[in-house]
């Protein structure tokens, strides 16, 4: 199969490697977002998946708009029988989506159609969500709206992060696509229609949406924080004098001890920091201070002098 893989995140790169691990494949190209400016320095950075390409020596474009004629003529020249997509970030025309011979397939981390769109990860932890997974779906010119050829589930773990979740699911996604792959070709590759009733959608995560509200119960907030970890990385805000710093938050532990005013350190202790929120609350125990290191909390806190008291914000 001739097949041009199109992806900028990490969760696309087990699915790279499957493809040209595969003998019966070959990846004739790669196709990723251009060079971003990252960190505060803003160098630019290539996508995970462009360096993945360039350790397998493959082929790769990084049009600024995949639409362009200039990218069409360059992959219609390439001849694919199958278009794979893994969170590229940009929408295919319909011109591409019809270039292929057996069409376009997208990897996508869910279970659709719910949590369409593009933090669907996030999504689930927050909402608690039992089970999760992931769809090989055919594309057609909508958002993640395209008919499902086949879903993979797996079972979200007691203290499952953002992050966990992901790794799980771009390993799941790989071993999806090798599947799905052979029915296309032989033509016995379902397409099943998405209930669109059942849909949701989910939005592209800014920074500040790590920014923990503590006016909620416990749990809520904890499957926050679980769902903001690594990035955005959830966040309360320390108030100074004349400043405010940032603190992230990245593990926690459900407490029914504390009673106080939403946000308000209740205790310090060995064993970490205990905030009230709107129910219960949160005893802190891996945070980390912008600009310095993650850390214990109770390490933290004996370092920054934080008082008992004090409403984080």
């Amino acid at each position: 199969m001739r097949i041009i893989f199109i992806g900028t995140g990490e969760i696309g790169l087990p699915a790279l490697q499957a493809l040209t691990n595969t003998p019966e494949h070959h990846v004739l190209a790669v196709v990723t977002q251009p060079d971003r400016p990252v960190g505060r320095q803003l160098k630019l950075a290539a996508s995970p998946i462009k360096e993945e390409a360039f350790k397998l020596h493959l082929k790769i474009y990084q049009p600024e708009k995949i639409g362009s004629a200039t990218s069409v003529a360059q992959l219609k020249y390439l001849k694919p029988d199958l278009i794979v997509v893994a969170a590229y970030g940009q929408i295919l025309t319909r011109e591409i989506l019809h270039l292929p011979k057996y069409g376009c397939l997208n990897i996508h981390a869910s279970l659709l159609p719910k949590y369409r769109g593009a933090s669907p990860i996030h999504a689930s932890v927050a909402a608690g969500e039992k089970q999760s997974g992931v769809t090989i779906m055919w594309m057609d010119e909508g958002l993640d709206t395209g008919d499902i050829l086949l879903q993979e589930s797996v079972s979200l773990r007691r203290r499952e992060t953002a992050e966990s979740l992901h790794d799980r699911l771009a390993k799941l996604g790989a071993e999806a696509l090798l599947k799905a792959i052979p029915l296309v070709e032989t033509g016995d590759a379902p397409r099943v229609k998405q209930d669109k009733s059942l849909a949701t959608l989910t939005k592209k995560l800014r920074k500040e949406d790590g920014h923990i509200d503590w006016d909620r119960p416990q749990r809520e907030i904890e499957a926050h924080i679980r769902a903001m970890t690594h990035w955005p990385s959830a966040y309360a805000w320390i108030p100074q004098e004349n400043d405010h710093k940032m603190l992230k938050i990245f593990s926690t532990i459900v407490s029914r001890r504390a009673k106080g005013k939403p946000g308000e350190i209740m205790r310090v202790d060995r064993h970490g920091i205990l905030v009230a929120a709107k129910v219960g609350g949160l005893l802190l125990r891996e945070v980390q201070l912008e600009g310095k290191k993650r850390m214990h909390a109770a390490e933290f806190a004996r370092g920054f002098n934080l008082p008992v008291g004090l409403v984080l914000e």
